[in-house]
Formats: structure tokens, sequence, C-alpha cells
């Protein structure tokens, strides 16, 4: 089991941490060791952790941090990125809890929020049905390097519905 809480600057080691172990294998796929989850600092994580618009969650199994995801509101949008698991507890239903929770957050937070984005490697097919389980879809694709396409994804936020989800395939990268 494990509980899901805001995080603080105070995590800012831990997330950046999580972040790192949990990126590394999305990095070795793309053969880019420099992919900006791993290329992150610790100031950068500090600073984003105090910001208002930003909201960061952690998923605690006890004393160790296993998850965590950051959203930043931007008018009636909020970004979503850096969703990350422990690679030892993936496809456990911490990514999707981390998820669900980010928006139950945003929604209560930001009444006339209206839709969350996110970007996946193109590569990665099972990132993707991840997150079209999760009622995003693609609206895009933009190639950042020779070897990466990013594929951007959007969730309408209408009248909030129970329901959704499916099996997570793997928990890491936005």
């Amino acid at each position: 089991m494990f509980d899901i809480h805001p995080a603080t600057p105070a995590d800012a080691g831990e997330v950046l941490t999580l972040q790192r172990a949990a990126f590394v294998d999305e990095a070795q796929a793309y053969g880019d060791p420099f992919v900006l989850p791993l290329t992150e600092g610790l100031e950068r994580v500090e600073k984003l952790l105090g910001q208002e618009d930003t909201l960061v969650l952690k998923a605690v199994a006890g004393p160790r941090l296993v998850g965590a995801v950051r959203s930043r509101v931007m008018g009636t949008g909020a970004v979503v990125s850096r969703l990350a698991v422990v690679p030892d507890l993936r496809r456990r239903g911490i990514a999707r809890a981390l998820l669900a929770d980010l928006e139950r957050r945003l929604r209560e937070g930001y009444p006339d929020l209206t839709a969350l984005t996110l970007s996946a490697g193109a590569q990665d097919a099972g990132q993707q049905r991840f997150y079209r389980r999760l009622g995003y879809a693609e609206t895009s694709r933009e190639r950042v390097a020779e070897h990466l396409v990013m594929v951007h994804m959007r969730k309408e936020l209408g009248p909030e519905r129970s329901g959704g989800g499916g099996v997570a395939e793997r928990e890491t990268a936005v």
C-alpha cells in the first residue's frame, strides 16, 4: 500500500533521486543520456516545489518515496509531467493513482480548468496506451531531436465522471 501527499521543497532530493531512477531505462531506450528528467538539477526541483502554480504529488510506502508526478497550471489548462515510479514497483497502480489524485486536486483547486496535457515518447506504445486508457487523446507529434519524436496528448475535463483506467503498461515517463 502507498499514500499520496503533496511534495514540498524539503522533498526535492528524494523526488530528484526517484526521477533519475525511473527515467534511466527511457534514456537507454532512446540512446540519449541527456533526457530532461536526468539532467534537471536539485535547485530547479526545489524551486518548482515551491511555486504556487505547480503541484507535485508523491506516493510513499512507509518511509520510501515510490512515485511522483508534477503539474503546472497555465490559464485554463495544466501540463502534467515527470510521472515517475520506482522501477521495482511498476505495474501496481501507483502511476494511475497519482494521476487520478492529481486530476482530483487540480479540479478542486482550479474549477475553471478545462484540460490536462502531457507528452510521451513516440517509440513507447505502452506508455501511450496507458494514457489513452486514462482519457488522453493524441493531439500532435513533434520531432525534438533526430532520435526522438514526442506525442502530445490532451484530456478534456468536462464534468467529473467515475470510473476510467485499465492496466498500466509502463509508468515512468513524462
